[in-house]
């Protein structure tokens, strides 16, 4: 089973925009997909409540159908809360194959994520390649000078941006019906597909046979 975390201190980062598209990906390859929300507010279990059933399924930790992850598992995808630090931080770490960072391009997101890229980088499973830091610029445009000064930033703290997702409604679609965009059709969703493909690319995932 691979272990995703999507993470960041910061409430509003996009963590579970991106937690609940990387499951309906996952799903529609084929993968056992288990969405794991530790998040207080439940966002992500909402939404697995709201998707049709003739969708590629979705097994969620007390989510519909009360599922719980099992050793078949594939793909694991955890939606954490904002503030997780200390002990739970490194537990959750430890049992990570890649940590997803979701962050936006105004300087009070960068500064409230900077200590937390600090601590990633203090943590040994990183430090020794056994974990590998993600990040995605969210909500912004990767043509303009806030998403170039967020490069430069990242790419300077020795985590490159892997992805820029902009400000669509499609999101809040996908959010109300349960949908992700990777269940949507190529011409309603191709463009904001393409935006993920740097993302997908560095998972280092095989699409299944």
């Amino acid at each position: 089973m691979k272990t995703f975390l999507v993470a960041n201190p910061k409430g509003g980062s996009g963590k579970t925009t991106l937690a609940t598209n990387l499951a309906g990906y996952f799903a529609g390859l084929g993968y056992h997909v288990v969405l794991s929300d530790m998040d207080r507010q439940k966002s992500a279990l909402k939404w697995l409540g709201n998707r049709p059933v003739r969708l590629p399924f979705v097994n969620a930790l007390n989510g519909r159908g009360d599922h719980l992850i099992s050793l078949s598992a594939d793909i694991n995808i955890i939606d954490s809360p904002a503030g997780l630090r200390g002990e739970k931080l490194k537990d959750a770490i430890k049992a990570a194959d890649w940590i997803i960072v979701p962050i936006q391009s105004s300087v009070f997101d960068i500064a409230a994520t900077e200590k937390f890229l600090d601590l990633l980088k203090a943590e040994k499973p990183i430090r020794k390649g056994k974990a590998f830091v993600l990040m995605v610029g969210m909500r912004i445009d990767a043509r303009t000078k806030s998403a170039a000064l967020l490069e430069k930033y990242l790419d300077e703290a020795g985590f490159p941006v892997k992805a820029h997702l902009s400000d669509a409604q499609i999101y809040k679609e996908s959010a109300e019906t349960g949908f992700s965009i990777f269940d949507m059709p190529a011409s309603k969703a191709s463009k904001h597909k393409a935006q993920w493909l740097g993302l997908i690319q560095s998972l280092k995932i095989l699409n299944k046979n």
